[in-house]
C-alpha cells in the first residue's frame, strides 16, 4: 500500500466515524517527517478517540501497525504516526490554537474526501 493509499484509507476511517473537517497536506519533497499529514477534527474527546481508534482498526486490518501514537488518554489531540502518513485527530478548540494548516501553508492540499467517496458502494 503506497503513502496516498494510506492517507486515503485514514480518511474514509475517520469519515466513517464523521469526523469533521479532515484535510490532506502533502509533505512529499518539503519534510522527512512524513510524506502526507492527515488533519481532522473530532466534537468532544469521546469523538475525537473513536475517530482516532476508527482510524488505527482500518490499518490493523490491512496489516499496518502504528510507529507511535500519543493523546489518546486526554483525546484533545490524538497523534498516529505510521511513518509516511501521520494522523491528527483535534479538539477544534486545540486545531485552531496550534493551527498546523498555517505552519504548512506552502503544501498541496489533497482532497481525498472525493476520493473516499467515489469508492464507497452506493
Amino acid at each position: 500500500m503506497n503513502s496516498t493509499d494510506m492517507a486515503r484509507l485514514a480518511v474514509g476511517a475517520a469519515l466513517d466515524k464523521k469526523a469533521l473537517d479532515p484535510l490532506v497536506l502533502d509533505l512529499r519533497g518539503m519534510s522527512s517527517i512524513a510524506e502526507y499529514f492527515v488533519i481532522l477534527t473530532g466534537t468532544s474527546d469521546r469523538h475525537a478517540q473513536a475517530v482516532a481508534e476508527n482510524v488505527n482498526q482500518a490499518y490493523k486490518a490491512v496489516g499496518i501497525k502504528a510507529l507511535g501514537e500519543e493523546g489518546f488518554r486526554e483525546g484533545k489531540w490524538v497523534l498516529l504516526d505510521y511513518g509516511e502518513v501521520v494522523i491528527h485527530v483535534f479538539l477544534e478548540p486545540v486545531r485552531e490554537y496550534y493551527d498546523i494548516e498555517r505552519l504548512w501553508i506552502d503544501a498541496p492540499r489533497l482532497d481525498l474526501t472525493t476520493a473516499v467517496e467515489e469508492m464507497k458502494p452506493s
